[in-house]
């Protein structure tokens, strides 16, 4: 009876078309009367100590350093030293997206910022080019989630959080999987771009090659200063969002000199308004969190679970099922959020490793931004490419096929993330 309480109520504010924040609030709500403990004081308690988190700094650190990167040149001397690399094979451009995602998703973690950045360089390229528009789209749109997995993931900083795990080893744990999605949409390009007859540009010289890695040195230390000041202890991941954001504005203003005083303040009006509502979800949520926890879902959920408990792949896809459910309606933040408390003493009461399990959480919860109707990230690429949905999901079917694939096959054969964790610890 707890758990249709708590979901009737929160799908029926979300029916109603409440905010999800605010419809978290509400299911809050709803418990604490049902469970006969309903207290304003408590409630607002909460949401206060759900946003009080230092791990949590690290959300609008990295939000502020992806924003920079955008405008003072870093995402676009990436794409050059892309373009220069492997421009000029079959598909070139797509392998371009996919090569620029992957080392944009290593210095934001933001799959918003880096799509919206790729699709406004790329999508107009690749259309010039004679390339499919809503293929295309969908392949900005399916190498943008690769961010969510390759550190640093703000999608991990909230798992971790939620989940009280140690964001670091989340963050080591997701760069082979992430290196996987985008092997796998690198495949999958390969194979529909076969079917188009476009002509690829001529080779960068050797000069042009070094001149553009040359200009986008500055922009890669960011990663290698990040990972490898996480490895080493020399910093926090919240520190590592500092250290991001400061190196960003040091290279857009000193280095690169393509951002100036005056654009300032737009970009941190625009950090800190994306980072308002993914702050004040977690708040709202940790309410839920507390009153999962005091009317014992898990338990229930432990119990109702217990055919699988002694089979956790059985038990792993049943759950990665249910997940990506959810991700077609359900954006990822509060999905992280609201079924975080819920999933894990299931997992850990099955004997799941709880990072193995975090990476792939989050990867299904990056494939549903790109699984309509909600689709945050497909409405990225629309909106900027200009383009109805129902063409961006035409597009990217063949290239989430092959993430979820991916998804699956680590399902399969844990050990492709668990070795390269306890490598790294």
């Amino acid at each position: 009876m707890t758990i249709l309480v708590f979901l009737g109520s929160l799908l029926g504010a979300m029916a109603l078309g409440m905010p999800i924040a605010y419809a978290l609030l509400v299911s809050g709500a709803a418990l604490m009367l049902h469970l006969d403990m309903f207290d304003a004081q408590i409630l607002a308690q909460n949401v206060i100590n759900g946003a009080d988190s230092f791990p949590l700094l690290a959300v609008p650190f990295f939000m502020l350093a992806g924003e920079i990167m955008n405008v003072g040149g870093l995402s676009r001397r990436i794409v050059h030293l892309a373009l220069t690399l492997v421009g000029h094979v079959r598909g070139g451009l797509g392998f371009v997206t996919i090569l620029a995602a992957v080392l944009m998703a290593a210095l934001s973690g933001s799959a918003v910022a880096d799509t919206a950045a790729l699709a406004a360089l790329l999508l107009p390229m690749m259309v010039r080019a004679g390339h499919d528009k809503a293929r295309a789209g969908g392949l900005i749109a399916s190498a943008g989630i690769i961010a969510p997995i390759i550190p640093p993931s703000i999608g991990f900083v909230i798992f971790g959080v939620a989940a009280n795990l140690s964001i670091g080893k989340l963050f080591m744990a997701g760069i082979v999987p992430g290196l996987l999605m985008g092997v796998a949409i690198a495949t999958a390009w390969y194979i529909v771009a076969k079917r188009e007859n476009v002509t690829p540009p001529k080779p960068a010289s050797r000069a042009e090659k070094l001149a553009a890695l040359k200009s986008s040195t500055w922009a890669l230390f960011l990663p290698v200063i990040v990972l490898v000041g996480l490895k080493m202890g020399v910093f926090t991941p919240t520190e590592a969002a500092v250290v991001a954001a400061v190196y960003a504005l040091f290279v857009a203003t000193v280095v690169y000199r393509e951002m100036t005083l005056r654009q300032l303040l737009p970009v941190f009006v625009s950090a800190a308004k994306t980072t308002s509502v993914i702050m004040f979800l977690v708040a709202a949520a940790m309410v839920s969190a507390w009153l999962i926890t005091v009317a014992q879902l898990p338990a229930q959920m432990i119990e109702l679970l217990q055919p699988l408990l002694d089979h956790p792949t059985l038990l792993l896809i049943a759950i990665m099922l249910l997940v990506i459910a959810v991700g077609t309606a359900m954006d990822m933040t509060p999905t992280i959020l609201i079924l975080t408390p819920v999933l894990m003493p299931v997992v850990k009461a099955a004997g799941i490793d709880p990072y193995y399990f975090g990476v792939l959480f989050i990867m299904n919860n990056a494939i549903g931004l790109i699984t309509p109707p909600v689709g945050t990230v497909l409405n990225v690429v629309a909106g900027v490419g200009r383009m109805k949905m129902d063409e961006v999901t035409r597009g990217v079917l063949p290239f989430m096929g092959a993430q979820l694939v991916v998804l699956f096959l680590l399902v399969l054969f844990p050990q492709i993330v668990l070795w390269p964790l306890k490598l790294f610890y």
